[in-house]
């Protein structure tokens, strides 16, 4: 099959394959709380959203106080694409960033950056307070500030319905255990990338969180803090942060050039993975029946969590590649094409 036409072929499907990561919408976007319209909070704000941004694309929560992006600092104009006022509650500044102007100024800094295309998180949340204990399902008014701090945060976040069954099963030894069995077959039905197990609680004027997560096979663990519900929700998901992007997002001019292999492609499949394969600059190379071959800037980690989000499964290195068909003797043999380093299947 000819590589252009499988390129028109899959333009024109409209249809993408159903998996579980989510594009995040308004990753530019920053909103950040003022007490007034004043020039000098309204500049603090934008001081702080550009920070809120910098550590949302790449993780990082000294990025942006580093020496490359100085100039940023010094007139974040160069960046926003527009401001204004949201009502809130809470009332913030709204800053809008350009998203190349943006990207070429990480890239220019030498820093990673995390794409849009980010695991969905499944959070089971706790709040014991004076009040009692409750989870927190996603019809509750309190369920808003979580959605809040997953949008600062830049994590697309689900919440359970909180019903009795759900009830039973996000007890706070569950959340706090290290096995996340009894979680695992509560959330199966909502079909996330990742579980967040959250027990916080109010201690006097302050609150302390435990959490948990799980992606794959790899989990990660802390503690937060917070004045509030909702402050303590944006520390545990910057921490969140903090710990996923590492693992998706790609620095310039260190990550390794490679050849990735997937098999078992079609029209769904194939506009999926290259939406994947966005943030490690995926170029297609061939196209062989239902298989595909990219070139690809990015670690084999890297390459494996992000594939892992649409359930692709890792060919076994010992296993033999897929045979190109022989020439017959009326033919000259072709060239050898190059092996992928890394192959995988649907």
């Amino acid at each position: 099959m000819r590589l252009c036409k499988f390129f028109f072929v899959g333009c024109l499907s409209l249809v993408s394959l159903a998996s579980h990561a989510e594009t995040l919408n308004g990753l530019y976007q920053v909103l950040e709380p003022v007490s007034s319209q004043s020039p000098q909070e309204r500049d603090q704000a934008t001081q702080r959203a550009v920070q809120t941004l910098v550590i949302r694309l790449t993780g990082d929560a000294k990025a942006a106080d580093g020496p490359g992006l100085a100039a940023i600092r010094k007139d974040p104009q160069q960046i926003i694409s527009q401001y204004g006022y949201d009502a809130g509650p809470p009332e913030s500044l709204q800053v809008d960033f350009d998203p190349v102007s943006t990207d070429r100024a990480l890239r220019d800094a030498g820093l990673s950056i995390w794409g849009s295309n980010r695991p969905s998180i499944l959070g089971w949340w706790l709040n014991d307070s004076t009040d009692g204990s409750s989870l927190v399902g996603d019809g509750q008014a309190v369920a808003q500030s979580l959605r809040r701090a997953a949008q600062h945060r830049g994590l697309p976040l689900r919440l359970p319905l909180g019903d009795l069954d759900e009830q039973v099963v996000a007890t706070a030894p569950n959340l706090e255990s290290a096995d996340a069995t009894p979680l695992r077959a509560a959330s199966e039905r909502y079909g996330a990338d990742a579980l967040l197990a959250v027990h916080a609680r109010q201690e006097g004027n302050q609150w302390q969180a435990k959490w948990r997560l799980w992606l794959g096979d790899k989990s990660e663990q802390g503690t937060a803090q917070g004045a509030d519900t909702a402050a303590v929700a944006d520390a545990v998901l910057l921490a969140v942060s903090q710990k996923l992007a590492p693992r998706f997002a790609v620095k310039p001019g260190v990550s390794t050039e490679q050849l990735l292999e997937v098999q078992g492609m079609n029209l769904e499949r194939y506009a999926a993975l290259g939406h994947l394969l966005e943030p490690f600059g995926g170029q297609p190379q061939r196209v062989d029946g239902d298989r595909i071959v990219y070139r690809v800037n990015g670690s084999a980690e890297q390459l494996r969590t992000q594939l892992s989000l649409a359930k692709l499964q890792e060919v076994p290195a010992g296993e033999a590649p897929v045979q190109q068909p022989v020439a017959d003797g009326s033919q000259p043999a072709a060239a050898p094409e190059p092996q992928a380093q890394l192959r995988f299947r649907w």
